[in-house]
């Protein structure tokens, strides 16, 4: 009768856990492609495109879905969240980083700090500036109606966070084992 018993409860378990493995919530990884923030509401992975992933308040990835990772006012990865420290981070057409999609002004970063190299409208380097990375008339300016925009990924390790970015800190790496020191040795008398 125990055996029985133990054996309904280990199913039981294990059917539990099948379904909130199958129920889990989709978490892309750090680094995934999110879309292309632009204007152009054509383009096909873009911010502006509300039947793309990157533009449909229903998407997981979405930043205008508002229940979702990258929408929500709550969410640490979210665009929308005004104290988000991990949010999606924003490159240009050759790869140069341009900041983070962040609603949090504090943060030196985001897009939405005023005083920052990628929120102030004075930076080159800011989507804020209409005459810098911001200017309607570049190709992948996120304000152009006819460009492809900017990419935006998840948030990841900080841009020059070198211990991040370390071989070591990374899951494949396996360390080389130092090679044996041919150095003379003396010989010990196990006698002693």
């Amino acid at each position: 009768m125990t055996s029985l018993a133990t054996h309904r409860r280990r199913t039981r378990i294990l059917f539990t856990l099948g379904v909130l493995v199958a129920t889990a919530s989709y978490n892309p990884a750090h680094g995934q492609d999110l879309g292309q923030l632009s204007a152009n509401p054509y383009a096909p992975n873009s911010t502006a495109n509300p039947y793309s992933p990157a533009g449909s308040p229903y998407s997981a990835t979405s930043v205008r879905n508002p229940y979702g990772q990258y929408g929500s006012p709550y969410s640490d990865q979210s665009a929308t969240n005004p104290y988000a420290t991990d949010a999606p981070k924003l490159y240009d057409e050759e790869g140069n980083y341009r900041g983070k999609l962040s609603a949090n002004p504090y943060d030196p970063e985001s897009v939405s700090n005023p005083y920052g190299r990628y929120g102030s409208e004075h930076s080159a380097d800011s989507i804020n500036n209409p005459y810098g990375a911001g200017s309607k008339y570049r190709s992948d300016s996120p304000r152009n109606p006819y460009g492809v925009g900017m990419k935006f990924v998840a948030g990841g390790p900080e841009e020059g966070d070198d211990e991040a970015a370390s071989p070591a800190n990374s899951p494949t790496f396996l360390p080389i084992p130092l090679p044996a020191l041919n150095a003379p040795t003396e010989e010990v008398d196990p006698s002693d």
